[in-house]
């Protein structure tokens, strides 16, 4: 008689596949978490008692001190930032990734000496599962905070002079260098940019690609006007550009935000747009296909880099080892340029 094979254990994994639902949602109804649809509930239940399913110990212990939510931290100095089209696409993105884990979004804005000590209370304590950081600048002490947290932290774009193990980012050196190439292949060649906050990772990546755009195409870059990624600042930005570089025929600006508000100093300088000047942006949110002229700008996946910030930190929590992820650009062809 042949000797009987022990059977294999089922895994966590394949509860949550027969179950229709993810990982941590598993994991979550296994530990008896809140914030668990009934439905979701019972169907791990009928999984677990189909795969007669024993949980491990180690990763009881390890999931029960979950709190079911995952934080978005944004590091700046205006209230109003969550309202800001870049950020709200974001938040969609974010939440609609850790609804599918079952996880709430927290949102967190870092403006001042007490909004950065309760973030650093909320990494200390662990009163999240787990962050993603977002807007940073140079020497930000969130930086410092989140690479002591005993939690997982994923960046949302790489923060100054730090190589953090995980983030999401998009092509901004390639989105700017396509942008600046077509101002170049229109003939223009006094290409000027008003760019982002230099003390950002983001404000100097898409200056490095207007500046690698034009000295591949034998000419000089402007020094960089820079803004804040504001209209307001880009209109004032334009407005220091056309004193300086009067004869300029090109620009890019490197947010939408900014393209509009250099719209509106051309427009009151009577300088033509895209006769007189081409005028590209950066982000292609809803405003620049209502600008006067509808603004050429760079496609970024918004949404989705809110998405897969989000994914990203549900792997971490389900014991994953994800890569840093680098979104893709396109350029958007309108009338401005």
């Amino acid at each position: 008689m042949a000797e009987d094979v022990p059977r294999r254990q089922s895994t966590l994994d394949e509860v949550a596949e027969l179950a229709g639902v993810s990982r941590s949602v598993a994991s979550r109804v296994l530990n008896n978490a809140p914030h668990v649809s009934p439905a979701k509930r019972e169907a791990v239940e009928r999984a677990v008692h189909r795969l007669g399913y024993v949980p491990n110990p180690t990763a009881r212990a390890l999931a029960t001190r979950q709190t079911g939510a995952a934080a978005l931290v944004v590091s700046g100095e205006d209230p109003s930032i969550f309202a800001d089209p870049f950020f709200a696409q974001v938040i969609v993105g974010a939440s609609a990734a850790l609804e599918d884990a079952d996880l709430h979004l927290m949102l967190c804005l870092a403006a001042s000496d007490r909004g950065r000590r309760r973030v650093e209370q909320l990494l200390r304590s662990k009163g999240a599962d787990g962050v993603m950081l977002m807007a940073l600048r140079e020497d930000d002490p969130l930086a410092r905070m989140a690479q002591e947290a005993e939690m997982p932290v994923v960046f949302g774009g790489r923060p100054v002079g730090l190589d953090p193990r995980w983030y999401v980012d998009v092509d901004n050196v390639g989105g700017a260098r396509a942008a600046t190439e077509r101002l170049i292949s229109l003939g223009r060649t006094r290409v000027a940019t008003i760019c982002g906050r230099l003390d950002t990772e983001v404000g100097r990546a898409r200056h490095r690609g207007y500046r690698d755009a034009m000295l591949a195409a034998g000419l000089e870059p402007c020094p960089p006007q820079a803004g804040d990624f504001t209209e307001s600042s880009g209109a004032e930005g334009m407005a220091a550009l056309l004193e300086r570089h009067p004869d300029l025929d090109g620009v890019f600006a490197a947010s939408d935000n900014m393209g509009v508000g250099a719209l509106r100093t051309l427009r009151g300088a009577g300088r033509r747009v895209p006769e007189d000047v081409a005028v590209i942006g950066f982000d292609d949110l809803a405003v620049a296909r209502i600008a006067d002229p509808p603004l050429t700008t760079v496609h970024q996946p918004i949404e989705g880099l809110g998405r897969e910030m989000a994914r990203m930190l549900v792997a971490l929590l389900n014991g994953q080892a994800p890569t840093p992820l680098i979104l893709p650009t396109r350029l958007v062809v309108r009338a401005s340029a």
